[in-house]
């Protein structure tokens, strides 16, 4: 019997590049827009919280990541829920939060999470996520699927607020009657008190996982500190969890450059925390096109496509950037020819060879 095993990648990624069919969004003459401005669309408000998304919906080149800007006021939830199709990638820019998850094995984790720090939620796993204190938080999501919609999550209310009381009654063991005013439809965010300083125990008890679901990416010692600015980093390798994302903030001087360069095994979406900031995609044949990015836009780089960042405006600049894939890999073009003897260069590009002594002899990454 023939069996078709679909393609799965260990390293995360998109795969879909193997059938050999172009994209139809980036094989056209020309590239399309790679921008979108998240913090100026509408979304999703209640009360004066909000999600707001951008999916291949609202960004049609953005098929291997989605994200969401999401606000929430004190004393407000966003109720349990889960994602079939997607992971959850977190990083806190304000307030305090917390959030609570559930696993397969039936194991739990409840966190606490202030601003740098990140969390990470496989596929499927059910969580709730809380404002702490009497300020509003405020976080970026970051799903490994561009067609994911913050809003077609499966929710608790929606689920039992359409589930026969019956039905209820029986799966809990408890009367119908206890069921009668629980809401009937999906309540999305949930408001209440403020939440106690230290989290009470779950029903079950205590019982974590294995793995933790948070990492405190800006309290570390940076990955790398450049000529032009600073990086932090987190994949599996420091954060294990995290299967299927990375997660990078780069810190940038006025005038720096995050060199042209590619990911071979993943695509990169980009949030803009601050300054404004000039991105380049390249996409062969000639093709290839500038968006400027300032705070609260979104760009989106394709896997494999060649790109740069660098820092237009006037003061310091800081980005946030994922990438669909727990394995972080970059080829840099300084890196490119340091790699290639003087002979093979100057033939390549009908040049002196005296032209490539003077080019960076090891990796640049990032300059000014």
């Amino acid at each position: 019997m023939f069996t078709y095993s679909a393609l799965v990648s260990s390293e995360g990624g998109d795969a879909s590049f193997q059938n050999n069919v172009p994209d139809p969004a980036t094989s056209g003459k020309e590239l399309p827009t790679f921008k979108f401005e998240l913090e100026k669309s509408e979304g999703r408000a209640i009360d004066g919280s909000y999600g707001k998304e951008a999916t291949v919906a609202q960004l049609p080149i953005s098929k291997g990541l989605a994200g969401v800007s999401m606000l929430m006021q004190p004393g407000v939830m966003r109720e349990l829920h889960w994602h079939a199709t997607a992971a959850e990638w977190a990083f806190v820019i304000e307030g305090q939060v917390r959030t609570t998850v559930i696993d397969p094995s039936g194991s739990s984790e409840t966190n606490d999470f202030a601003p740098g720090d990140l969390w990470y939620f496989p596929r499927g796993h059910g969580h709730v996520i809380q404002t702490l204190g009497d300020k509003p938080c405020h976080f970026i999501l970051v799903f490994d699927n561009g067609y994911f919609s913050e809003f077609g999550t499966f929710s608790i209310t929606d689920w039992m607020g359409h589930a026969p009381q019956e039905l209820l009654a029986k799966n809990f063991r408890l009367p119908a009657s206890a069921f009668e005013t629980i809401p009937k439809k999906e309540v999305y965010f949930a408001k209440g008190r403020v939440p106690p300083a230290f989290p009470p125990a779950p029903l079950q008890g205590w019982k974590p996982p294995p793995l933790t679901h948070k990492y405190s990416l800006l309290s570390q010692k940076p990955f790398e500190v450049f000529d032009g600015g600073v990086e932090w980093r987190a994949d599996g390798s420091q954060f294990p969890i995290s299967t299927t994302i990375t997660g990078v903030v780069l810190d940038m001087e006025v005038g720096a450059l995050r060199e042209l360069h590619w990911h071979p095994n993943a695509s990169e979406w980009q949030y803009v925390l601050s300054g404004d900031l000039r991105v380049t995609l390249f996409g062969s044949n000639g093709r290839w096109r500038q968006e400027t990015l300032s705070k609260g836009d979104v760009g989106y780089i394709p896997q494999g496509f060649g790109h740069s960042i660098e820092n237009v405006g006037s003061g310091r600049a800081r980005i946030l950037i994922v990438f669909n894939s727990g394995h972080y890999q970059t080829i840099n073009l300084s890196q490119w020819i340091a790699g290639n003897s003087i002979d093979v260069l100057a033939t390549n590009f009908g040049q002196d060879p005296a032209l490539f002594e003077r080019f960076p002899h090891e990796d640049v990454f990032m300059t000014r």
